[in-house]
């Protein structure tokens, strides 16, 4: 029987989540990865009771997740029941819709139909009567997005989420569907966007000053960037690596040398900090509170440990910050 440890909010920082009032932990545990039929269920388990015990209190599933499409939602409900029962008011769990699930017109995308039928698909697998936060998981260019919306609004007013977000969205998109959402009075709480110091997008094209105007939350995703921000490319592409695999997240083409040569320079800036590679770039997403949350995937429990350790050294100084955009953005 699993006992969660009695310090587990000691040392993790809660921040704010826009203007609502939901603290989400500096650093939330993504199921994307590592959770399906082909991990063992013990390694799962044990990752998720490490990450809880951490302070890690959010954990962030979306419908498609795996592999095969829905596994992680099933893996995480097996775990829910067997660990986390007592724990439920504990905890922020979300789920997305949005890719697709099933064959024909409705099993993708952002129609009515399909968010809600989607939405409890997911709360089945996971033997829950609600999730915390449900995604539209990108924007569909085909559906009215009064109609998206409305879905997530329908999903609150029905007590099946807490809140509602929006990933993959635009500035744009996203400035319109916070509109919508305020209209029919369940704002929006949350973007997750995929973000690192490799990625500067959401800096880039607006995203992350939008969603200062609009006080609305975020949590990115891929901060170490499909794993090159690991220190695991510092010698090339190993043998194991996603990037060797037939990863369609990571090819091998994407190693270069020049990358190779950008990311040893960046594990320089990183020992001098008393940190890896990976914690630097954790650190980086996380500066000066813009960032709500970054989510971290884990393979074992010892990687849980590592990412948390980089909420130790969260500050930067105008050099360092300097120095690694003159790497990053030459």
């Amino acid at each position: 029987m699993y006992t969660a440890h009695p310090d587990r909010y000691a040392d993790m920082p809660y921040r704010r989540t826009g203007r609502s009032g939901l603290n989400l932990p500096a650093l939330s545990l993504g199921l994307w990865h590592n959770f399906g039929p082909d991990r063992p269920v013990e390694t799962q388990r044990a990752i998720l009771r490490r990450a809880f015990d951490l302070g890690v209190t959010h954990f962030d599933l979306a419908n498609n997740y795996g592999p095969p499409p829905g596994a992680a939602e099933s893996a995480f409900g097996e775990a829910l029941k067997a660990d986390f029962a007592g724990y439920r008011d504990e905890l922020v769990i979300s789920t997305k819709a949005g890719y697709l699930m099933w064959p024909g017109p409705y099993g993708e995308w952002g129609s009515r139909k399909y968010l809600l039928s989607s939405l409890d698909q997911s709360l089945k697998r996971m033997g829950l009567e609600y999730v915390d936060i449900f995604y539209s998981h990108r924007f569909d260019p085909d559906t009215p997005l009064e109609e998206t919306m409305g879905a997530l609004h329908t999903a609150v007013q029905q007590g099946k989420a807490l809140y509602v977000g929006v990933s993959n969205y635009s500035a744009e998109q996203t400035r319109e569907a916070a509109r919508i959402l305020g209209e029919l009075g369940t704002p929006l709480l949350i973007h997750q966007p995929r973000y690192s110091m490799l990625d500067r997008r959401p800096e880039d094209e607006g995203l992350l000053d939008a969603l200062d105007e609009l006080q609305v939350g975020s949590i990115v995703y891929s901060p170490l960037e499909q794993g090159l921000l690991t220190g695991r490319y510092l010698d090339g592409i190993p043998e194991d690596s996603r990037a060797a695999s037939d990863s369609p997240f990571l090819n091998s083409d994407a190693v270069t040398e020049d990358l190779v040569a950008r990311l040893r320079a960046l594990d320089e800036i990183a020992k001098s900090r008393g940190q890896t590679l990976a914690q630097l770039a954790l650190a980086w997403v996380l500066r000066g509170g813009r960032v709500t949350s970054a989510l971290v995937g884990a393979s074992s429990p010892r990687q849980i440990e590592d990412s948390v350790a980089a909420i130790g050294n969260l500050g930067f100084d105008a050099d360092e910050l300097a120095r690694i955009d003159a790497i990053v953005r030459p």
